[in-house]
């Protein structure tokens, strides 16, 4: 094989393809991203769908495949074959361009995103600024969508949604660089602001910077986790829908398959971002306690996790199965949603081999944190009423605001507290 394809793999590097500048392999691991997050796109719409329809006590889809497994395909069909319109006296350059600014600034946070230590498009030294510096260039792309409809009710989503979004971003700032500050809490004294390097500083810290100086890492945790579901528009911080009429939002003139690069977008943001919560105060790819539980029985329990998931997938798909109704009209489901189980028992036997089995930990371990956050906004999508406007403007300015401020001021004295006291204790005695 081609030395640009074999480099990588003999070498037995540590590093990601971005950091060992392989072109070939870090273009792989872009289009597993771009794949395989569109693919939990696709889940996550399903699993919505379901799940605020258990909440509400009804079924949710169920004619589209197996228990509606096969609706979210349906719906991409359907988008992409709508007619896609574009408003008379729009400017269409504009009205066409802020999807793909919306989708772009959604995906490319990912490049510094690390599923693992070396499961990464690349390793920047300033991925934080990286992170927050594209994350945030999808208010363009908001305020665009919302200008170029040439139509008062989007223009007046885009200012909502972009000023929601503005207003967040500085709490989420301040939160963000309290968890930075945790990392230089080393012998050297020095921090990072590589995503990779924040993650290994929990894992030489012997904890998760949710649970440093309790409760200051918490609360910083906290204000990341309010300011990440107003960043991406969710409920209940879905301003950009209006409050007292039925649009939409920015996004009010679009149809088709523009529309869907918007929803897309929305939930590319939200793996995203959890991803990132995930990496700064969750300990990233590491399973639960490295630290404490060791040894080969602790691996080896744990690394059994991944195929007992998908074995209990398994049993909940067959449990289903056998509930089926026994009629004939149901006789194709039935078998589809049967094979469906199959499909997850052959997974989990092979994640049960041992090379598998040892190469999908990290992996493994930060879905399965994502899926706890993307479970969340669905629960909050069903629990919790609307915030009107002026109370997110309240929340945003004059309550995560000063306490991240607070939460930032405190953080930096507990790491200095050693360092103060000398200070203090020295002009005592002066």
């Amino acid at each position: 094989m081609p030395g640009f394809i074999t480099n990588y793999l003999d070498k037995n590097v540590h590093v990601t393809p971005g950091q060992y500048g392989s072109p070939f392999w870090a273009l792989v691991y872009i289009l597993l991203v771009f794949g395989g997050v569109s693919l939990a796109v696709v889940c996550m719409n399903w699993l919505e769908r379901k799940i605020l329809a258990h909440m509400q006590v009804r079924l949710g889809p169920m004619r589209v495949g197996p228990h509606g497994l096969l609706q979210p395909i349906a719906d991409a069909i359907k988008l992409i074959l709508k007619e896609d319109i574009v408003p008379e006296g729009a400017d269409s350059f504009v009205f066409l361009l802020a999807p793909l600014i919306i989708l772009v600034a959604g995906f490319s946070v990912y490049c510094v995103i690390p599923f693992g230590p070396t499961h990464a498009i690349t390793d920047m030294n300033i991925g934080i600024l990286f992170m927050l510096g594209v994350s945030s260039l999808g208010v363009l792309g908001i305020v665009m969508a919302g200008w170029a409809s040439n139509s008062h009710y989007p223009l007046i989503g885009a200012l909502r949604s972009s000023a929601q979004m503005v207003s967040y971003e500085v709490a989420m700032g301040l939160a963000v660089i309290s968890a930075v500050l945790m990392t230089s809490l080393n012998p050297a004294g020095t921090g990072t602001l590589s995503m990779i390097g924040i993650v290994q500083a929990q894992y030489a810290q012997h904890t998760w910077f949710i649970f440093k100086f309790f409760p200051l890492g918490f609360i910083a945790f906290f204000i990341f986790a309010v300011a990440m579901v107003a960043e991406t528009n969710r409920a209940p911080f879905d301003l950009p829908e209006a409050e007292s009429e039925l649009t939409a939002g920015f996004h009010t003139e679009y149809s088709g398959l523009r529309w869907s690069l918007f929803m897309l977008g929305e939930y590319a943001a939200m793996i995203s971002v959890s991803s990132i919560a995930i990496t700064l105060w969750l300990g990233g790819w590491m399973r639960p306690f490295p630290n404490l539980l060791q040894g080969p029985t602790w691996d080896l329990a744990f690394s059994l996790f991944p195929a007992l998931t998908f074995f209990g997938l398994a049993a909940m798909t067959f449990y289903s199965t056998m509930r089926m109704p026994k009629h004939p009209y149901f006789r194709i489901q039935t078998i589809g949603l049967g094979a469906f189980g199959g499909v997850f028992v052959l997974i989990a036997l092979i994640l049960l081999i041992p090379r598998v089995r040892d190469g999908v930990q990290d992996v493994y371990w930060f879905v399965a944190k994502i899926a706890v956050f993307l479970y969340l906004y669905i629960w909050y999508r069903g629990t919790f009423p609307r915030y009107r406007f002026d109370q997110l403007m309240r929340v945003g300015w004059k309550v995560l605001l000063p306490l991240g401020i607070g939460v930032l001021m405190a953080t930096g004295i507990m790491g200095l507290r050693t360092e103060i006291w000398d200070f203090v204790h020295r002009l005592v005695h002066i």
